[in-house]
């Protein structure tokens, strides 16, 4: 059963479009969408949600035409980055507005319940200044959810919160998800987020959803520079294909025969995410069919990740390569910038998509 449907969606606002936007939301589903700043993420949520109406096309709710409904009357709840709630009621007032805007009863006992599951009880009579980042962000969810929307549309919600509020407010996404079924549409512009909470994922460029796949298709199996570009490969490279002994196929670059399995052929793009690589002081004595010594040109600490890029070839063009490995194997090789060393990566680790 589909829980949402967009169907040639077009939405003009000044000079930015979405353009010509089809896209499918299974119910229950939950489902991230994944873009750049300006690509439209927040503009399509909007659009759902009856904010912006679309100058052709149709949007469907729960296999209902929703295209010409107000938002009031199409079952959404939306939080947004910044939370908005209303400054001059206390969490219980907030959290209980979308049903008496509705005429709903048992108030007190709804909002209470929601208050439990979002663990914000305690909360109930404090002002939005007296609240955390964190627990406006579940104040705000618990505003969405009370009414028992239909779809729950999220722009964002973990963008403004410190690392570990982000932690704790995405297990518990995850944990509202997994037992009340509801269908989610989360936008972010954070992979790690994707990953974790995505059932799949619809990546946005430039107002038009270029891929849409699974966590592991889209940032395994890019189809697009963009997309390889977006989601992190960091290795990224074109060449010639030919063909090679044993079902592979080799890929030109830089004056590298690089070993890649694809069924396609001629001027070529790849993509190799830097964890796939393993780096070694030693030459190594494995089948793994790529294999190359190369020089450091490059450490790049981030955090909990190093990046080390090493150069395979000289010339105009040479191929270099970032490979990611924990500070503990930097210490323990003491790799240094300049020093020689070997990389290893299997062929299918390697993702082929058409050059442009």
């Amino acid at each position: 059963m589909v829980g949402v449907r967009l169907e040639q969606v077009c939405v003009a606002l000044g000079e930015f479009r979405l353009g010509e936007l089809t896209l499918e939301v299974a119910a229950g589903e939950y489902f991230v969408v994944l873009g750049p700043s300006g690509a439209g993420k927040t503009v399509l949520l909007e659009t759902i949600a009856g904010i912006h109406r679309p100058c052709r096309g149709r949007i469907f709710i729960d296999g209902r035409d929703v295209t010409d409904l107000p938002p009031e009357k199409r079952g959404v709840g939306f939080v947004y980055q910044d939370s908005a709630l209303f400054p001059h009621l206390n969490v219980f007032e907030n959290v209980a507005f979308g049903l008496r805007l509705r005429g709903g009863r048992q108030v007190e006992e709804q909002v209470r319940a929601v208050s439990r599951l979002l663990d914000i009880e305690h909360l109930l009579l404090r002002r939005p200044e007296r609240l955390s980042g964190g627990e406006r962000q579940r104040v705000a969810l618990a505003r969405a959810l009370v009414i028992a929307p239909r779809l729950l549309l999220l722009d964002e919600p973990l963008g403004a919160l410190d690392p570990a509020s982000r932690g704790a407010l995405q297990r518990e996404l995850a944990g509202l998800h997994g037992s009340l079924k509801t269908t989610i549409i989360h936008v972010t512009h954070d992979f790690e987020e994707a990953v974790a909470l995505g059932e799949r994922i619809a990546i946005l460029q430039q107002g038009r959803v270029v891929q849409v796949g699974t966590p592991e298709e889209v940032f395994r199996r890019p189809n697009s520079e963009f997309v390889a570009r977006f989601v992190g490969a960091r290795n990224i490279f074109k060449g010639e294909l030919r063909p090679a002994e044993d079902g592979y196929k080799v890929l030109s670059v830089g004056g590298i025969a690089i070993a890649v399995v694809t069924g396609l052929v001629g001027q070529v793009h790849g993509s190799l995410r830097p964890e796939d690589i393993i780096i070694s002081r030693e030459p190594f004595r494995s089948s793994v069919r790529n294999s190359f010594p190369g020089r450091i040109t490059n450490i790049a600490d981030r955090g909990s990740v190093i990046y080390v890029t090493v150069c395979l070839s000289e010339g105009p063009a040479p191929l270099e390569l970032a490979c990611a490995i924990t500070r503990r194997s930097l210490e323990e090789m003491e790799l240094r910038e300049g020093e020689e060393v070997y990389i290893a990566f299997k062929a299918s680790a390697v993702h082929v998509f058409p050059g442009a």
